[in-house]
């Protein structure tokens, strides 16, 4: 058995025996997770196989009597590089797609790493660019292709930006005003207007990909024009839009308020997206260096913590808060738990209408770019993956899972499949001359 599946198999083990766990046993199960994965690792391949084949509980138990847990449990409250800074900004947009960024400050994942951080909430992704760019923050909530058009200099001046960690996966939905429930296609939506959050974000880019798969072009059959997220229900409502690819819970608020329907979630057009992530200037990270790590465990660790579905009820409430997302916490748990109003008359179940997973796939990035080009926000030649290995940061975020005894990935790249269509890659020219719908020279 290899160390990778060994450590997959201790893992999986653990999540399951934290299905009921407050923070405060999931704080003292990172750690124990940690230390049963390093004693395997070291083992030969054989006692590996043995040690492996006990399962989780007995296996910590038995390190316990030769490795004093609770000592160790002591010690990493005080880890031996403490932070440089321990007063952190975080800027954030409030919706759900930041949920582990601002769940850990009410239910204590910077603490735990030693760092006295605040969240800080931003009306707006251009507000979020310039407190990021200018340094009024420490670190930011950006959409996924944010830090990749910063370092580029695409739509601001250039700065070099780490995107360490992706916060959520899926998360997105296309809402259309309940008039247009006789809708059913791409095509039956030429003339709409619509918005979204930013033009670098995910949701401009997959609803660009899915009017273009359906012959409407983004660029001359409708209107895509830039709303605050929190300010999309208001448009809504007052007809200024037909309609929103959108992060919830703006969504599913639109139906809360009975002014529009989900159409189709971002998930239908690529299951597993990216959408939003964790970021730091390429100069903090340097100046901070110990700082950085911490607060880099701090997002992994919470973001593992968000995935597992047994915790979203306990982080609705603990984000709903009026300094947080400031929503009604039946909406966050429809959005978080998958269990939801469609604005049609069904409940829907879906479990996987948003998930939380922190590695940022070099292929991601990859595909990004590829948009980015495709619709005229890059010009000339781009160097995919060069610019991809130096914004996201995989092996660093592996390293960390490693440390925190979650999954590791034996590679940054795979391919993906977006509506249909397998994206390769290791071929990101050919894919985007491929388009006959776009808006390059």
């Amino acid at each position: 058995m290899s160390d990778r599946i060994a450590t997959r198999t201790l893992s999986f083990d653990h999540g399951a025996s934290r299905e009921t766990a407050s923070f405060e046993e999931h704080f003292e199960q990172t750690l124990d997770r940690a230390v049963t994965a390093a004693v395997l690792q070291a083992a030969g391949p054989t006692r590996r196989q043995l040690l492996a084949g006990l399962g989780a509980a007995a296996l910590t138990a038995l390190v316990s009597e030769v490795f004093p847990l609770e000592t160790l449990r002591a010690f990493a409250a005080d880890p031996v590089g403490k932070p440089e800074k321990k007063d952190l900004s975080v800027g954030f947009i409030p919706i759900t797609c930041a949920t582990p960024i601002i769940m850990a400050e009410p239910l204590g994942f910077y603490k735990k790493y030693g760092l006295n951080a605040s969240v800080r909430r931003a009306a707006g992704w251009a507000m979020i660019r310039d407190w990021a760019i200018n340094g009024e923050v420490d670190a930011a909530h950006m959409l996924t292709p944010m830090p990749l058009a910063i370092t580029m200099g695409a739509g601001s001046v250039p700065k070099p930006f780490y995107m360490p960690a992706v916060e959520n996966i899926n998360g997105q939905a296309i809402t259309l005003h309940i008039k247009h429930k006789a809708v059913k296609t791409a095509s039956d939506m030429k003339g709409f207007r619509f918005c979204v959050p930013f033009d670098y974000s995910m949701h401009n880019y997959l609803l660009r990909y899915f009017l273009a798969e359906g012959g409407v072009h983004p660029d001359k059959d409708v209107q895509i024009r830039v709303v605050p997220p929190p300010e999309m229900v208001a448009n809504l409502k007052a007809g200024n839009v037909d309609g929103y690819l959108a992060p919830d819970p703006f969504n599913q608020r639109a139906i809360y308020e009975n002014v529009g329907f989900i159409f189709k979630l971002s998930k239908e057009i690529w299951d597993r997206h990216p959408c939003c992530a964790f970021t730091v200037s390429q100069d903090f990270a340097t100046k901070y260096p110990n700082t950085f790590g911490a607060l880099f465990r701090a997002i992994v660790d919470a973001t593992h913590y968000a995935s597992n579905p047994a915790h979203r009820k306990e982080i609705a409430s603990a984000i709903a808060p009026t300094n947080y997302l400031n929503q009604p916490v039946t909406v966050l748990e429809q959005v978080l738990t998958g269990t939801y109003a469609d604005g049609l008359g069904s409940i829907k179940k879906d479990p996987n209408r948003i998930d939380f997973d922190p590695y940022p796939w070099h292929s991601m990035a990859v595909w990004i770019l590829t948009q980015m080009k495709r619709w005229g926000h890059l010009k000339g030649d781009v160097n995919y993956k060069s610019v991809a290995e130096q914004v996201y940061r995989a092996a660093d975020c592996d390293r960390i899972a490693k440390e925190l005894g979650y999954p590791t990935h034996q590679s940054t790249t795979m391919k993906h499949r977006i509506m249909g269509k397998e994206f390769d890659p290791n071929n990101p020219e050919a894919y985007v001359k491929s388009f006959h719908i776009h808006s390059m020279a």
